[in-house]
């Protein structure tokens, strides 16, 4: 195996079967990738596709029925090799009566961690995954999105080499949402290989390299994101400084015929409802008080308005009227 393959499967299969022996599904058929060092690689497929026996077979849980599986080097079924992994399942069974700090202690007895390193550790994941004003509570009466913050942070008390996330978006907020798809990313550039499996596609295009797509257990596609979703029938082009006009409708057709093409949508570009709502947020952030106001014009958020914020149809909540002071006119 390359220096640069962290990840590789060859022919790998897995049957589960009855009690006779019989067998019943076959949930992962002759399955072939390489994962190299340093990227992000998307896991995708609906349920029952074979993605969680991959993790599972990758992490030597399971025995394959045929093929092979190698981590770092190494046979998948040599548990020594996930000393270098960090793992977050999409359910994190964490201890429940324990606060963050225990938990990561815990963990970190796990890996042989000295006492003062994992204290550091801890105290580190803790700041980093937002969880230092909740770190004396228990897991108990912790949110969904906050057990898997820390459920995270478990994952990385052993500085792993290999990162794999499995559904890590499951009950966060979008603020949430895109606070993890800017830590995997940051892992990426700290030389860590992720494998990500989520069924939120949005996540996966945001922040993958590459993918592979699983269905019944077959490896249906793979390859570069930015590739894969290239529609080498169509031809975009984006303009600025110009208003859709009948005249330039009519310019912009002609030249495509001449071409052999045709116009067959011509509009203004749209944001996300993710990129939309994050804008919203850190607006009101730099705006206390400010309101919507129904039947307000929308005006353009370009340029930006003297002070260096876009120009919204919001306005400033009027300050309360105090006990005492004359009403208003």
């Amino acid at each position: 195996m390359a220096d640069n393959v962290v990840v590789e499967t060859r022919n790998l299969t897995k049957d589960y079967r009855d009690f006779w022996g019989r067998r019943k599904k076959r949930a992962l058929n002759a399955l072939n990738l390489q994962i190299n060092r340093g990227e992000i690689f998307g896991l995708l497929g609906p349920n029952g596709s074979g993605k969680t026996t991959t993790i599972k077979l990758l992490l030597g849980l399971l025995f394959p029925t045929a093929g092979e599986a190698t981590v770092f080097g190494e046979a998948a079924i040599n548990v020594r090799k996930n000393e270098r992994i960090g793992y977050l399942p999409e359910e994190s069974y964490l201890y429940r009566f324990l606060n963050a700090e225990e938990t990561l202690d815990f963990y970190g007895r796990l890996f042989d961690l000295q006492p003062a390193l994992r204290r550091k550790k801890a105290a580190e994941l803790i700041d980093m995954v937002g969880l230092s004003v909740d770190k004396k509570r228990i897991l108990k009466e912790y949110s969904k999105g906050m057990r898997q913050r820390i459920g995270l942070a478990q994952a990385l008390i052993n500085d792993p080499e290999l990162v794999i996330l499995d559904e890590p978006t499951s009950g966060l907020d979008p603020l949430g949402t895109r606070w993890m798809k800017d830590l995997i990313l940051e892992l990426r550039k700290r030389g860590k290989t992720v494998i990500l499996c989520s069924h939120r596609l949005d996540d996966v295009q945001d922040v993958c390299d590459r993918i592979a797509i699983l269905y019944d257990g077959e490896l249906q596609e793979l390859g570069e994101v930015a590739v894969l979703l290239q529609d080498e029938a169509r031809l975009e082009m984006q303009a600025s400084g110009v208003h859709i006009t009948q005249e330039l409708r009519r310019d912009l057709e002609e030249v495509l015929r001449r071409h052999g093409g045709r116009v067959e949508m011509l509009g203004h570009p749209t944001t996300t409802l993710e990129d939309l709502f994050l804008r919203i947020i850190k607006e009101s952030k730099a705006h206390p008080g400010r309101r919507y106001l129904p039947g307000a014009e929308r005006p353009s958020r370009e340029p930006p308005t003297g002070d260096g914020a876009p120009s919204t149809h919001f306005q400033p909540a009027p300050a309360p009227v105090q006990e005492g002071s004359p009403a208003h006119p």
